[in-house]
């Protein structure tokens, strides 16, 4: 009778603990990290009437510097400052009311990796593989479909829905990505993103602390890291700090009315995609505030950078994921359409916590003006500074393309004018060696596509973003020619299933069976380049140098006081000679190269033969 009581009793006391935390439903960040630079930390606290109660720490080291009321009676924001002496360990918060604790909840402090401050970015002598996880590979069939999730279909015939991809995919195939030549991967966001349709792509999130269990889990995540980086192959996170999916957690009850811009009950209001206004001298206040505030899409809520805690609720996730990953580098989505002063605050708070890490954004704009306006160093006219280091090379990749399919401007006759006057556009950005030059990527044409299918032109265009300025990202599938001819700009279809990531396939793109003779060509002949890339810092470091187009041929060098590079490009039907002397402040009579790929020695004293639709790399000796 004893034992049956005293087991009641423990009983009541479990339900009472259970009880207490279910009251709480969301602390975020998880947990966090003693020894950080900013020794500040703000925890959101989401439980019900959660306001009507004072938070207690009693932990050394750790104070409560200040609580704060949300709008909502639901939200706490505890402000917590971490001193130096803290130690690892878990603290119990208390929630009181009336002099009595009502809820209780206990959160980690974790030891932070021995360099983390010094994790390593990106840089150009990286190279990128671009992966959409749903489309690459399938490691785990047993994920595909989970229950309770708005989304509950796969199907590999329709292009907007899921179709099984996951991070167990993406694990067992690092040893393709590596062999490539590829020293990094970005995988396209693997948050949860529990949309009823169409959020496959990652950029609904709807819970910034947790991964899609269609991909797999956090431990899944982590995993791929760690594997990664055993293969030297940096990871790089896909961020978006501008807005979420209408379904997230805290849809129908936000902490402040400004949590977000345009929030429900107001109608709704697209962005006006105006992305000239943050430099521009004469913008209106009413077309800012469209740019910034409006939304990107009818289900992508704005997020309102302007309130101070969301503004460091989602920097202390950015944080959360670098540490918890140990990753290499951000690259953000949408970026400038944010508000432009907490996208500096953003930037230079992880750059202070991170010195080394890369954050790279994506401004799409062909106009290098607007592009180099968000990167660190550069000097605007309005004042404005960011620590942000990379941007994503729009217009280099606009001018390539045109290039190569003759699209220049009517007032020019020569092939190559777009290409040679873009890089002359170089003087506008800070740090042209860290921009990220691309053929294509998940929003665009595949590169294949915007060729008109010309395998020749393909391998030209791989051949320019692996030997010029700047960090290469390939887009996956671009090594077996995948494109989506046919269908100008559908998403799904430019995010095609790469061929063999699904046990039913046939062909196989990491074994190279069932490939035809143009997709290994191509896919052989970037695997040479990678590599070849990889062991010649000339590329990386090296200085630029170019003459202008020619007779159909681009002709531009690379190098140091080591090595010179030469690359010659003939848009040409024909196999055209160039007179070497027109290059000889470069030469310096020299007399022979060898060709990369080939092996082969050439001559070069006064003439060189190129093919017809080439582009040659030459060592010269």
């Amino acid at each position: 009778m004893k034992i049956n009581h005293l087991f009641k009793i423990l009983i009541g006391i479990q339900l009472i603990c259970v009880n207490a935390h279910a009251q709480i439903h969301h602390v975020e960040p998880l947990n966090w990290w003693v020894g950080m630079k900013n020794p500040n930390l703000q925890i959101l606290i989401n439980g019900e009437n959660i306001s009507e109660t004072t938070p207690v720490i009693n932990y050394p080291g750790v104070t409560i510097k200040k609580i704060n009321r949300a709008d909502s009676k639901n939200y706490l924001f505890i402000d917590l400052f971490i001193d130096k002496i803290a130690l690892p360990g878990s603290l119990d918060i208390s929630f009181r009311k009336d002099g009595k604790v009502v809820y209780s909840y206990r959160y980690d402090l974790l030891k932070r990796e021995q360099n983390a401050a010094q994790y390593q970015g990106f840089n150009s002598s990286d190279a990128i593989y671009l992966i959409v996880p749903d489309r690459f590979a399938n490691g785990d069939y047993v994920n595909d479909v989970v229950e309770g999730m708005k989304e509950h279909t796969v199907n590999r015939s329709l292009p907007g829905v899921r179709h099984g991809g996951d991070i167990r995919g993406i694990i067992n195939n690092l040893d393709y990505i590596k062999d490539m030549g590829f020293t990094a991967i970005w995988p396209t966001p693997m948050l949860e993103n529990d949309m009823p349709a169409y959020s496959y792509h990652g950029y609904s999130i709807t819970n910034h602390y947790k991964v899609d269990p269609r991909y797999g889990t956090l431990d899944d995540y982590k995993e791929l890291a760690a594997k990664a980086k055993q293969k030297g192959l940096k990871l790089v996170f896909d961020e978006v700090l501008n807005h979420t999916g209408s379904n997230y957690w805290w849809t129908g009850d936000l902490p402040f009315k400004d949590w977000i811009n345009f929030a429900p009950p107001h109608p709704y209001v697209g962005t006006n995609h105006r992305r000239t206004v943050n430099q521009d001298m004469y913008a209106s206040d009413y077309d800012k505030e469209i740019w910034s505030n409006g939304w990107f899409d009818k289900t992508m809520p704005d997020m309102n950078g302007k309130n101070p805690f969301m503004s460091t609720y989602l920097t202390q996730n950015t944080i959360w994921w670098i540490e918890t990953l140990q990753l290499a580098g951000i690259r953000q989505d949408t970026y400038g359409y944010s508000d432009k002063t907490f996208l500096k605050n953003w930037s230079c708070s992880i750059i202070n916590e991170y010195p080394k890490l890369s954050l790279m954004g994506e401004e799409w704009s062909y106009n290098p003006l607007i592009t180099s306006y968000w990167q660190e160093g550069k000097q605007n006219r309005d004042g404005y500074t960011s620590c942000l280091n990379t941007i994503m090379d729009f217009p280099l990749q606009d001018a390539l393309v045109k290039s190569l399919t003759n699209k220049e401007d009517a007032s020019y006759n020569e092939p190559f004018t777009k290409i040679y006057e873009m890089m002359a556009n170089d003087f506008v950005y800070a740090n042209p060696n860290q921009m990220l030059v691309m053929g294509d990527n998940h929003d665009m044409d595949r590169l294949f596509m915007q060729l008109n299918q010309d395998v020749a032109l393909t391998q030209m265009a791989l051949t320019f973003i692996l030997t010029i300025r700047g960090i290469p990202q390939i887009y996956y599938g671009t090594e077996i020619l995948m494109d989506n001819t046919g269908h100008h700009k559908v998403d799904g279809l430019i995010r095609a299933d790469f061929t063999g990531g699904w046990k039913e396939d046939t062909a196989n793109a990491f074994t190279g069976t069932g490939l035809n003779n143009n997709q290994l060509s191509i896919q052989s002949y970037l695997k040479k380049l990678l590599n070849w890339r990889k062991n010649n810092p000339v590329i990386a470091t090296g200085k630029t140098v170019h003459f202008a187009p020619f007779n159909g041929i681009y002709t531009y060098f690379r190098y140091n006081k080591e090595k010179i590079i030469m690359v010659v490009m003939n848009i040409n039907s024909m196999a055209t000679g160039i007179d070497t002397d027109r290059f000889a402040e470069i030469l310096k009579g020299k007399t022979t190269a060898v060709k990369v790929i080939s092996g082969q020695t050439v001559d070069i004293k006064t003439n060189i033969l190129i093919n017809p639709k080439s582009a040659i790399v030459l060592e010269i000796k």
